[in-house]
C-alpha cells in the first residue's frame, strides 16, 4: 500500500473545491485522481476529518502476541526448537479435570 497523501495536500484540494473550482481542474493541479478526491469528500462528510487512516497494520498478523513472554520462555529454555516454542506459546498447559475413577482411592 502506498503512503497516504499529506493532510496539507488534502486540505488544499478541498479548499479549492470550496472556492468553486471544478473537480477535474483540482485533480490535474494536485496530481490526484477524481476517485481520490471523491473519497476525501466522502471521508470529510462521514468523519469531519481529512486525516488518513492510521490504525491499520501492514503485513500478516504476528503469531507472537506477548513478546515479553516469548523472550522469557527462550531465556528459560534456550534448547527448545521452534515447534516446541510454538506449542508452549500457542497451547499453554491446560488445566485437566480429574475423572471420578482417578478420585477414588
Amino acid at each position: 500500500m502506498p503512503a497516504p497523501y499529506s493532510l496539507d495536500l488534502r486540505q488544499k484540494a478541498i479548499a479549492a473545491l470550496e472556492r468553486g473550482e471544478r473537480k477535474i481542474n483540482i485533480c490535474r493541479t494536485f496530481g490526484i485522481s477524481r476517485n481520490t478526491l471523491d473519497l476525501w469528500l466522502k471521508r470529510l462528510d462521514q468523519t469531519q476529518s481529512l486525516a488518513a487512516t492510521t490504525d491499520y497494520h501492514r503485513g500478516p498478523k504476528p503469531v507472537i502476541d506477548d513478546l515479553d513472554a516469548f523472550r522469557q520462555l527462550v531465556e528459560q529454555h534456550p534448547d527448545l526448537t521452534q515447534a516446541e516454542i510454538a506449542e508452549k506459546l500457542l497451547h499453554p498447559k491446560k488445566k485437566r479435570r480429574c475423572t471420578e475413577s482417578e478420585m477414588k482411592p
